[in-house]
C-alpha cells in the first residue's frame, strides 16, 4: 500500500512539471494547431521518448554524475541551446506564411518520421530535464526502495508524460482552436519564437555561469 501512495505521489509530482508550459509542450499545442492531430501526436510521441531519456539517467544514477560534471553539463546545455535557438528562427521565419501553412491534411511536406526525431531531439537536448525527473523521483523514493520500485516509478512518469503530450495533441487540435490559430498565426509563430529564443539563451547562459544550475 506504501509503494502504491508512493507511486502516486511521485505520478502527481511529474505531472505536475510535465504539464506546466514550457518549450516542449508549446512547440506541441502549435503543432497541433498548424499541422493537425496526427502529425502532433507524432511529434509528442518523440518527445515522450526524449523525455525517457533523462528518466533513464535520472533513475540509473548518472543525474547526479551529470550535475557533479561541469564540463559535461556545460556542453549539454550549449548544445540545448544553440538547438533551441535554431528552432526559435525556424518559428520566426515561418511566422511570415504561418497562415498558409495550416494544413489537417493526411499528407505533410515533411515525414511523421522526421516529426518524431524533431520531438525526440528537443526534449533529449535539454539537460535541465534531469532535474525535473530526479525532484519527482524523490517525493516517493525511500531509503527501501529497490530496483523494482525505481522501474515502476519511471514507467509511471513515462505514461503521464505520453498522456499528457497527447492531450496537449488532442486539445490543440481540435478544430476551433486550428480555426482560431488560423487568423492569428503569425503572432503565434513569433510568440513562440520568442519563447525558444528566451529558452536557449538561459541554457546558455546557465553553461557558462559560474554555478551552472
Amino acid at each position: 500500500m506504501t509503494d502504491v501512495l508512493s507511486l502516486v505521489s511521485i505520478g502527481f509530482a511529474f505531472f505536475v512539471v510535465a504539464v506546466s508550459p514550457g518549450p516542449a509542450n508549446i512547440s506541441n499545442a502549435t503543432i497541433a494547431m498548424s499541422k493537425g492531430r496526427k502529425v502532433s501526436l507524432v511529434y509528442g510521441a518523440g518527445l515522450s521518448i526524449g523525455l525517457l531519456f533523462w528518466g533513464i539517467v535520472a533513475a540509473s544514477g548518472l543525474g547526479v554524475v551529470l550535475q557533479g560534471s561541469v564540463y559535461l553539463l556545460m556542453l549539454l546545455k550549449i548544445v540545448g541551446g544553440v538547438y533551441l535557438l535554431w528552432l526559435a528562427y525556424l518559428s520566426f521565419k515561418s511566422s511570415f506564411n504561418a497562415a498558409a501553412t495550416v494544413s489537417t491534411n493526411d499528407s505533410q511536406e515533411v515525414g511523421y518520421r522526421k516529426w518524431f526525431v524533431r520531438g525526440v531531439v528537443l526534449n533529449s537536448s535539454n539537460p535541465k530535464t534531469v532535474v525535473a525527473w530526479m525532484a519527482a523521483l524523490s517525493v516517493g523514493m525511500g531509503s527501501s526502495s529497490d530496483g523494482l520500485f525505481l522501474v515502476a516509478a519511471v514507467l509511471t512518469c513515462m505514461l503521464i508524460g505520453f498522456l499528457v503530450n497527447g492531450m496537449y495533441s488532442l486539445l490543440f487540435s481540435i478544430n476551433g482552436v486550428m480555426n482560431v490559430y488560423q487568423k492569428v498565426a503569425h503572432w503565434v509563430e513569433r510568440v513562440v519564437s520568442g519563447i525558444f529564443a528566451l529558452a536557449g539563451l538561459g541554457l546558455l547562459r546557465s553553461a557558462f555561469s559560474r554555478d551552472p544550475a
